[in-house]
């Protein structure tokens, strides 16, 4: 990810930490366990899950433009053993304008 900006006012992080270790499973993290199981074809099942939403976040330097933003989140979960990061953005992926950000190898995800 490039650097958010909320120095203007604009936009908000939030997050949802999920203690499931012996507890019902509300629907957000059942659907988290459904995704891994699908996308990796193994069995899992959640202990602890992370919700981080990034919501219209515009991209740094919010003084030359607010008004691209993004959404998007980065779900951590892990049943004590292995651990995952979902990555989810608004349709349509990222809408900073990469030609206006002050790096010019612009990638999304993580190294």
């Amino acid at each position: 990810w490039d650097n958010a900006d909320f120095s203007r006012g604009v936009g908000t992080t939030f997050y949802q930490e999920f203690l499931t270790l012996n507890t019902a499973k509300p629907p957000f993290v059942r659907d988290v366990e459904a995704k891994i199981r699908r996308y990796l074809r193994s069995s899992y099942s959640a202990a602890w899950t992370l919700k981080i939403t990034w919501e219209k976040a515009p991209a740094y330097a919010a003084r030359t433009d607010t008004r691209r933003t993004i959404t998007y989140q980065a779900i951590l979960t892990t049943d004590g053993f292995r651990s995952y990061i979902l990555m989810l953005y608004q349709q349509g992926g990222m809408q900073w304008d990469y030609t206006r950000l002050a790096a010019t190898n612009v990638l999304i995800g993580y190294t």
